[in-house]
């Protein structure tokens, strides 16, 4: 039977992981707009993969499930990267727990019953996760094991008490990392595993509008700050994801990998130290 890797969201990042890891198998690749998904499927088939484009919308269960049909139907699910989301620069609070929490939620739930033996799956979190302040034990479990159906119902994820999309994207991709911590329990009865890696600031057309938003002094200030010196690329996350979807990661199961050149180490106790603390 034909191994066939889901790819979703057509970005930078995404295609960097599927080119390490889906050469002689096919690729299903979904986004939820069309032609951003039928112009990546192009470039990658004539770099010599198998590319079948199509869409999804990750805030709706029944998309969700209908990519689970689509893919089931070309052969065995073998790997999934998960890299949909939106920025706190272009999106509400609402609509980033929709995409990044909910969506999430969905797609692990969703595909984590249908995944092969030996199958891998990949979530693309973020370094805003890594800073957001510590959650209660409950807040924890709340946002790694709630029903994704209930997931939005969470007083902790209301208007009164998230107003800001930037705090919304924190506590949205330290769910997704919790999710997937959770969501690893449930695919190792498959005898599969699934991970998350957290990038930092890496330069895609995504992270420019980010660089030109509200929040750009800050995030040239991660850069400056960092031991890195520098934004990351596609290729470097690509490669990780290379190494926890392969079987080089065959031990992982249920991590998250954060990668952002230091600059979450410089957040905590460095020069990005928050002056209070």
């Amino acid at each position: 039977m034909t191994d066939v890797i889901v790819v979703i969201g057509s970005g930078s990042i995404g295609q960097a992981i599927a080119r390490r890891v889906s050469a002689g198998k096919r690729v299903l690749l979904a986004d939820l707009r069309r032609d951003q998904a039928e112009a990546v499927a192009t470039v990658m088939g004539e770099a010599g993969f198998d590319v079948r484009p199509t869409t999804v919308d990750v805030t709706s269960r029944s998309s969700v499930e209908a990519l689970v049909e689509e893919a089931t139907a070309l052969g065995e699910v073998t790997g999934v990267i998960h890299s949909a989301g939106v920025s706190p620069s272009n999106a509400s609070p609402a609509v980033i727990f929709k995409v990044d929490l909910y969506g999430t939620a969905v797609v692990l739930e969703a595909f984590g019953n249908v995944i092969a033996r030996n199958g891998s799956g990949l979530v693309v979190s973020s370094q805003a996760g890594h800073r957001l302040e510590p959650l209660t034990t409950e807040q924890t479990r709340c946002l790694a094991t709630t029903p994704a159906d209930e997931l939005l119902d969470l007083a902790m994820l209301q208007p009164d008490r998230v107003g800001d999309s930037l705090l919304a994207y924190q506590i949205a991709k330290r769910g997704s990392s919790l999710r997937v911590q959770a969501e690893a329990v449930r695919w190792a009865k498959r005898g599969a595993r699934v991970n998350a890696i957290s990038p930092g600031i890496v330069v895609t057309p995504l992270s420019r509008k980010e660089l030109s938003g509200p929040h750009s002094q800050q995030y040239r200030r991660m850069i400056d700050a960092c031991a890195a010196g520098r934004a990351g690329t596609p290729d470097e996350v690509g490669a990780v994801g290379a190494l926890l979807m392969g079987p080089e990661g065959a031990f992982i199961s249920g991590s998250d990998f954060l990668m952002d050149g230091g600059v979450t180490a410089a957040h905590w106790y460095g020069d990005l130290t928050p002056p209070d603390s």
